[in-house]
This record gives structure tokens, sequence and C-alpha cells, in this order.
């Protein structure tokens, strides 16, 4: 759909701006002061993950392939590592101490291994001989990926402007301050020993009040979706400790967790994992509030009649099928990122129960299952936030035009007559235009329709 939604949405009349204000820059305020606090300071904690090997860009010049020599038997049932791959690569070295020499590497072999070409630009790495330091060996490590990232990083910006235009801007700012807060800000933070969940709460509201704020311009329609993501945050962050409590749920249920145990022991993995949880409900939660508090105001203005409640019930429809899709969206969205993990789950051997309540299964589900209650709970909070909104701000705004624009000395006209003659049926055949004239005026009032009359169904 190609609707353009620029358009400025009315203004909020003074009184629904002040509460508005009253009620969100106090957040805002509380959330930049705990983000003051719990910002890590000292630098980045040390590791112990090893001397850093250095590393150089390269361009592959020669690729000889040669057969491997023979190994021993291995044991029956032993896996084969490697598809046996020899021979050498001779490469030239852009930068670094020895830019613009050849060295001579052997072909990558071994799982994850690159396959290289001549013309392939590769990053080497150059390793001391353990028995003689004096001398070195050259690997190849990886693809160079710069330029094919560069490439499809202007791709995406551009097509995001195209299409958005100014709002695609914004969106792209948005989305430069959701990675500058969480470098600077979250993952430094966790690293430092703070709190995870602490931090990653703050965090994503951090990143809520800026991004929404940025993309969608300072609107009491942004400020009622800024209401309910904050709400549902805070909502799935008690749920997903309740969750993580009740499955007795430790963190390390994935090797990523257990490496990043081993280098940096002080990491609470459980609070890491809740920290998950949060951030990765954000980027959906903002999705289902806008467009809640947006559909709100747009229902508001196509049929200015419809009440508070009405309102609700119509927007909370529109909601019902977001959601819909959207637990789809987010069960295919970790199912994709775990797909080696279900791979490897189709080859176990034990009963289906102990896979599913295992803890590395076990953390996707709750993962999974939060997330959506969040969603959920976003959509009524959010719908009755912008339905009370709304309809106070067009209940202010009639009564101003009302007291400012009525005319003190103009009699209302007898309209009766006139609605009698539009709406009245003609009959078929009848070529007599006063039968229409003289249709009694009750029965023309009979027939138009009531004022308090529910358009659910016509929404």
């Amino acid at each position: 759909m190609a609707a353009d939604h620029s358009h400025p949405a009315p203004s909020a009349p003074p009184r629904v701006r002040r509460i508005l204000v009253v009620t969100v820059v106090p957040l805002f305020v509380a959330t930049v002061l705990a983000a003051v606090l719990l910002w890590p300071r000292g630098g980045s904690p040390q590791t112990d993950g090893g001397a850093d090997v250095p590393r150089y860009p390269g361009t592959v010049t020669r690729v000889v392939s040669e057969p491997c020599p023979p190994v021993p038997s291995a044991p029956e049932g032993t896996p084969r590592v490697g598809d046996g791959r020899c021979g050498t690569v001779d490469v030239l070295v852009d930068d670094g101490p020895t830019a613009g020499q050849q060295v001579r590497t052997p072909v990558p072999d071994g799982p994850g291994a690159p396959r290289v070409e001549v013309g392939d630009e590769v990053i080497l790495v150059e390793l001391a001989d353990p028995t003689d330091p004096t001398t070195s060996n050259w690997n190849i490590a990886e693809h160079q990926r710069g330029t094919p990232m560069v490439w499809l990083a202007v791709i995406f910006a551009a097509a995001i402007v195209a299409f958005g235009r100014w709002r695609g801007l914004a969106a792209l700012a948005g989305l430069a301050a959701s990675f500058a807060i969480l470098l600077s800000f979250v993952l430094p933070g966790i690293s430092a020993g703070r709190s995870p969940l602490l931090v990653a709460v703050v965090g994503a509201a951090l990143i809520m009040f800026v991004v929404l704020y940025l993309t969608h311009g300072v609107t009491a329609q942004t400020s009622v979706a800024v209401l309910g993501t904050l709400g549902s945050l805070v909502l799935t962050g008690v749920l997903a400790t309740i969750a993580t409590a009740a499955t007795h749920l430790t963190g390390f249920g994935s090797e990523d967790a257990t490496t990043l145990s081993m280098f940096q022991g002080d990491v609470d993995l459980h609070g890491l994992l809740l920290a998950g949880i949060i951030i990765g409900s954000l980027g959906v939660l903002d999705d289902v509030t806008v467009t809640q508090a947006a559909t709100v105001t747009e229902l508001a203005n196509a049929n200015p009649g419809l009440t508070r409640l009405q309102l609700y019930r119509a927007a909370t429809r529109v909601g019902r099928a977001h959601i819909a899709s959207t637990v789809n969206t987010i069960v295919l969205a970790y199912a994709g990122a775990s797909l080696p993990l279900l791979l490897l789950l189709t080859a176990d051997a034990r009963p289906i129960g102990q896979i599913l309540t295992s803890e590395f299964l076990a953390q996707e589900i709750v993962r999974s299952a939060v997330a959506t209650l969040g969603l959920i709970a976003a959509v009524p909070l959010t719908t009755g936030l912008a339905a009370v909104v709304t309809a106070a701000g067009r209940t202010a705004a009639t009564a101003a035009t009302a007291s400012t624009d009525a005319p003190a000395s103009r009699p209302e006209p007898d309209r009766s007559e006139a609605l009698a003659a539009l709406i009245s049926p003609r009959t078929a055949g009848s070529d007599e235009p006063d039968q229409t004239r003289t249709a009694p005026p009750s029965k023309a009032t009979d027939r138009w329709p009531e004022s308090n009359r529910s358009t659910d169904t016509a929404w």
C-alpha cells in the first residue's frame, strides 16, 4: 500500500496537550536520569579473550589445488571434518608492514572455511610458529565484506528515503539513534556489571522516546503511542521475570551464553535473557502502538459522529487483525534465528517432551510467549488511551467552535419539508411531483436514521 500518511494530524486542544505534557515529560525526565545513573564509567572492562591477532587485507592472485595426503583410518562412526581441500594460495598483501608483498597460505580447510578464487579480497592473519617465534605462518581468515555491505546499506537507505521521503529520512535517523543507544549505553552497561533487566528497560524507553518523536513528530497521537509502548514494555518485563522464574531458566541455554560466561564471568546471564526479551519486543511494540493510535485518529476524522466506545471497538478490530499476523511474525523471526538449533533437534533421539522442556528450547518458547502477551496487552491499552484523548479533543474543539461561531440572532430554519422531499421514496411509474411534497413530515422523520444508532457494523 502506498497511501500517504504524511499529512499532519489535527492539533489537540490546549487542555489535552497539557494533560499529555504533564504525563509524558516526567516519564522522559525519569528515563534520562536513570540512564545517567546507569551510564557505564571507567571504560570497557578488560576480558581475557587472548591477544589480538593482526589482520591484513589482501587479494588472491593464484590458487593451486593438490590431492590431500592419505590420513590414518578413523574409527567407524567418527564424523569427517572438512572436505579434504589441500593446496596453496598466493595472496598480495594490500596493507600493513608487508604491503605489496606476495605471501603463500594453505588452502582454507575445515568447517566454515571460505572458498577462495583468483581476484577474491580476503583477510589474512599472521600466526607465529610456536616452535620458532622468529618465523610466522600466513592463513586466510575470511573474505572482505566491507564493499558489498556498504552498497547494501546505500540501497537500503535510498529505498527508504525514496518511498518514505522526509518520513523515511526521519526513520533512518531513528535507526541510527537506536544503534547509538545500544552500542554506547545498553551493551557497555551490561558489560560493566549493571543489572541487565534494568539497563534494558531504561535503554528501551530511551530508544522509544527518541525514535517515536523523531519519526512521527511531537503530536498527541505520538504521545499516546509512547504511553502505550511504555506501559506494554513494563508489563512485558514483569511477565518475562515471572515466566523465567517459573520455568527455572538460567540463561545458559545457548553456546553463545556459555562462551560469554567464560570471558566475562560477572555478567548475569539470567538478567541478560530478560534484557533480550525486552529489546526484542520493543521493535514490534512501537509498530502496534503507532498503528493503533493512528487508526483511532483516522476513524475519528472520517466519522466525527463516533462515540468513544465506538472508536475503541472499531480500532480494536483493526488491532486484532494486526496481532493475528504479528504473532506469526514473532514466532517465525525466532525460528529463523534458531534454524541450526531446530535442525539439531530433528536428530535428537530423546522424547519430544524432553526436547521441548530442555533449557535451550524452553528459552525460545518463553521469548515468543512473553513477547506475544506484551503485544496483545498493547492493543487495548493504546486504543483506550487514543480513544479517550481523541474524544476529549473533539469534544473540546466542538464546544469551542460552538461558543465562538454560533450567530446571536439567526433563526434556525425548519428543514422538515426539505428532509421529506429528499428522503421520501418516489413511487415507481409516478410522474406527479406533488406526491413527494405532500408526504407528512412525521413519516420523513421516522425514516431518518436514529442519532444513537451503533455504527459498529458499518466499520
